[in-house]
């Protein structure tokens, strides 16, 4: 399981292809992660990851999906 607490604000998102999905805002609880509304990838919205999407934490936050799937999907 993923732990939550090592994702920071402003951490860059990334899909299992390596390409930018977002940037962390911050967490919502252990299962959310809302990114920001002002990164160019989110056209002026915030947007929703689920916890359960989350592959690995790093410098960055990488995604078990490619980012086109992501986004697809985000909330």
């Amino acid at each position: 399981m993923i732990d939550s607490s090592k994702i920071r604000e402003h951490m860059e998102v990334v899909g299992s292809d390596g390409e930018h999905v977002g940037t962390v805002d911050h967490c919502e609880g252990a299962d959310i992660i809302k990114l920001t509304k002002n990164d160019p990838a989110a056209n002026g919205e915030h947007h929703y990851i689920p916890m359960a999407w989350v592959n690995r934490i790093d410098q960055r936050v990488h995604l078990a999906h490619p980012a086109s799937e992501a986004r697809l999907h985000w909330g």
